[in-house]
């Protein structure tokens, strides 16, 4: 058994005792048994639409790398399960970490109800403090809000409380702690509420996906993030997954697309979309009137905010789907590292290499990583990676596709690999003559007295 897995043993069977030890007295064991299931996912994949098999008829969502908590229905209650638990997720592969989360993921599962529907939400506090749960963006009864001490008492580890009203308007919404929510935030506490129209042919789209964004601070080696960062984070993750552990979002072409994003980090994100333009459709106060929505191709998505964008998915291929502020598309960031463009450090890796053999100098030529392979430290994931069909794709963080294929099957949600263009479509390089190179000579120089290059060296005017 290596390090980090003694350490993320060591992390769960603490905190798992230390729920115990005052779980006893909480919950009778008739209670206990009035309790829906607590149902539990530890797969980093996204799951398969969750179809309601009670209640209300909708159109499920996919949650990327993520799932729909179940419920069961009560006297006509909709009533779900939500434990608040240590958890170990898979940020990528070759890297994990030991997060806060729900019902064995970070973030938690995706609630889906209808509107209308009467909820009950039953919140086992399995960790080593006091928490709370806050419905982002809800209308409900102000003891409901879920902010400890102005709305509730915090909920003690190992009690269970419970949470009951009516989901009064369609939208998208989150839920997260407010309880040392900077502390339980950073840990990765946080989820996606869906609530569908009445009218299950209302906005209907062809496939709809959700996520949130979020963010962690966790040191080269480590395995547990940093809570006291404020903006210095290193990891930036969609559903706690960097790229390339970040799933596709598969496609059919022509399909119309809704991808419904939230932000719970502690910045905004230009979101961007390669090959298509969309429209915003949606935020968390609820639907854009169909006059007042605008076409992009980039929407930014500030802190605590959420953004539905839909576009129709006309071009076949392998698009693009990312956060554009460059740095949140690699991993492992550090913040304090030099430039070194141009800068010969021929002498210095000579005298370094006696003492260190396999040391690499970085960033001289610039940041590609193209074709290096060194040395990081356990569960550490390097800061650009993934390769596609044409080599390495130089992205980390927030960073996916969208595979848009001509012959998926309407609930076929499967990674197609990638696309096969047609010959004569992709970039290459250019092997016939090339156009004489012109060029200005002097500083005041007219059309009329330009220096061309003509092959062979000559020069003439």
């Amino acid at each position: 058994m290596n390090p980090s897995d003694k350490d993320r043993r060591h992390f769960l069977r603490g905190a798992a005792l230390a729920a115990t030890a005052v779980t006893a007295g909480a919950v009778s064991r008739v209670g206990a048994a009035s309790l829906p299931e607590a149902a539990l996912q530890t797969s980093a994949a996204t799951q398969p639409p969750l179809q309601p098999a009670t209640g209300r008829p909708y159109q499920a969502v996919v949650t990327l790398n993520g799932w729909t908590l179940p419920w069961r229905m009560k006297n006509g209650v909709k009533e779900f399960h939500l434990v608040a638990e240590p958890v170990v997720r898979e940020i990528a592969p070759g890297m994990k970490a030991n997060l806060w989360g729900y019902n064995g993921q970070s973030p938690g599962p995706t609630i889906e109800v209808v509107e209308g529907d009467r909820v009950r939400i039953f919140v086992t506090n399995k960790l080593p403090e006091a928490t709370s749960v806050h419905w982002h963006g809800q209308r409900l009864p102000n003891g409901m809000d879920g902010v400890s001490g102005l709305t509730q008492p915090a909920i003690p580890p190992g009690k269970t409380y419970v949470y009951e009203f009516t989901a009064r308007r369609a939208g998208t919404f989150m839920y997260h702690p407010h309880a040392d929510e900077m502390v339980q935030m950073a840990m990765g506490m946080m989820g996606f509420w869906v609530t569908h129209p009445k009218d299950p042919n209302a906005m209907r789209v062809d496939r709809d996906f959700v996520f949130l964004m979020n963010a962690y601070d966790i040191a080269p080696g480590a395995a547990v993030p940093k809570v006291s960062t404020m903006l210095d984070f290193n990891l930036w993750t969609w559903n706690s997954r960097a790229f390339p552990g970040i799933d596709p979002l598969v496609v059919r072409q022509n399909d119309r697309v809704r991808i419904r994003v939230g932000n719970l980090t502690m910045t905004n994100h230009p979101l961007h979309l390669h090959g298509h333009e969309f429209s915003v459709t949606g935020t968390d106060g609820g639907w854009v009137p169909p006059a007042a929505r605008w076409p992009e191709v980039t929407t930014d998505i500030a802190v605590g905010q959420m953004r539905a964008i839909e576009f129709d998915a006309t071009e076949e291929g392998d698009w693009a789907l990312h956060c554009h502020k460059a740095h949140h598309t690699m991993n492992a960031m550090g913040h304090d590292v030099p430039t070194m463009i141009g800068v010969d450090q021929s002498r210095v890796v000579e005298k370094i290499s006696k003492l260190i053999p396999d040391y690499m100098a970085m960033g001289d030529k610039g940041g590609s990583m193209d074709g290096m392979e060194m040395p990081l430290p356990e569960n550490t994931l390097p800061m650009m990676t993934g390769t596609g069909p044409y080599g390495p794709i130089e992205m980390g963080g927030m960073f996916s596709t969208v595979k848009v294929r001509r012959h998926l099957a309407r609930d076929d949600y499967r990674d197609p690999g990638w696309y096969r263009a047609p010959s004569g479509t992709v970039a290459r390089e250019w092997r016939g003559e090339m156009p004489e190179a012109r060029r200005a000579v002097g500083s005041h120089t007219t059309p009329a007295t330009l220096d061309v290059v003509k092959p062979g060296g000559h020069h003439g005017h």
